[in-house]
């Protein structure tokens, strides 16, 4: 496997993600790591690391955080994540991996990488954290701002395979986001893509309220990404607001700091469930390759996991199994 990494994408590039690459390719000697970007800001992070399954491949231009999707990926030719995406299409790579502008990597997705036939919009999918520490899939969140229900039915499809050839789940629950569990409840988009849902040969478990979503009441969350993102946005804010919150009171004075010590195992274990680094980065699904999209703010740990989440979706054969799905052959 060769799967190639936007060294220059993120807010922590390129030490950050140099320093995941290095620990990725040490680990798994069967996978080829490439780092694209620039070669002068790459290699002094390299310095007594080489490995044979690490390379640098050089891209003399980036996309920064604030520019313009399309425009950034047609006029930037040589930026760092548009070479990782035509690495991706020409067969160079078999997987990428940007924590970049999430607006071009969607771009580069689908101008670059391009979608898979049959498949009209390409949809963000994350793990959203679950009570039971097992995750929920979600798909549309951000990719899209307005969906079709027939949309909605490609994003529950390929978000079943995902489920099964990446997580080994044999018959994945499928709900869709709604105001209500009920069948009638919801718009004109939800409704539609209720009957559209009910009917495919998916395990649908028909609605699911957003105050469900943690205790992973399906293992597929389909919605449009505008409602899926402010879902999304929602979750995090929550979570960095608790998390605060409990640093706060239990530093409060010697009494709180003597229970923080005690309850520290608890505590970390809580902050690990909500954490982003552990499932590495969320595929754009959809798109005629793997592409994976990790957090702005990923670390060494987030690059490594998303090394190890694009080595499973490709050994399950992610691309191939949706393509057969969505053409029935």
């Amino acid at each position: 496997m060769r799967i190639a990494i936007d060294a220059m994408g993120g807010d922590h590039a390129p030490a950050e993600i140099v320093k995941g690459a290095v620990q990725a390719a040490a680990e798994w000697k069967d996978t080829v790591i490439v780092l694209v970007g620039d070669r002068e800001r790459i290699e002094p992070y390299l310095a007594g690391q080489a490995q044979a399954n690490l390379e640098i491949r050089h891209a003399a231009e980036q996309i920064g955080p604030d520019e313009e999707p399309v425009r950034a990926v047609r006029r930037k030719k040589d930026s760092s994540m548009v070479v990782a995406g035509k690495m991706v299409r020409e067969g160079e790579a078999d997987a990428m991996i940007s924590a970049g502008n999430t607006g071009a990597l969607m771009t580069t997705g689908l101008l670059v990488v391009g979608r898979i036939e049959g498949i009209e919009r390409p949809g963000l999918a994350p793990m959203l954290p679950t009570a039971d520490n097992k995750g929920m899939l979600a798909l549309d969140l951000g990719a899209n701002m307005d969906a079709k229900p027939e949309h909605l039915l490609q994003y529950a499809l390929m978000g079943s395979i995902y489920r099964s050839s990446v997580h080994g789940i044999a018959k994945p629950r499928v709900g869709l986001l709604n105001v209500g569990s009920e069948a009638a409840k919801g718009n004109e988009l939800t409704k539609a893509a209720y009957e559209l849902l009910d009917k495919a040969p998916i395990h649908f478990v028909g609605n699911v309220e957003s105050r469900d979503v943690l205790q992973r009441t399906c293992d597929v969350l389909v919605c449009d990404g505008f409602a899926g993102n402010i879902l999304l946005k929602a979750m995090e804010g929550t979570a960095s607001m608790v998390m605060g919150a409990l640093k706060e009171e239990f530093t409060r004075n010697w009494r709180t700091k003597l229970a923080a010590a005690i309850m520290l195992p608890g505590l970390r274990g809580l902050r690990d469930k909500m954490d982003y680094k552990e499932h590495g980065g969320a595929p754009l699904l959809g798109v005629n390759g793997l592409v994976i999209k990790s957090h702005g703010s990923s670390d060494a740990r987030a690059v490594k996991n998303a090394v190890r989440q694009a080595r499973i979706a490709l050994q399950g054969q992610l691309i191939r199994s949706i393509k057969a799905e969505i053409s029935g052959k």
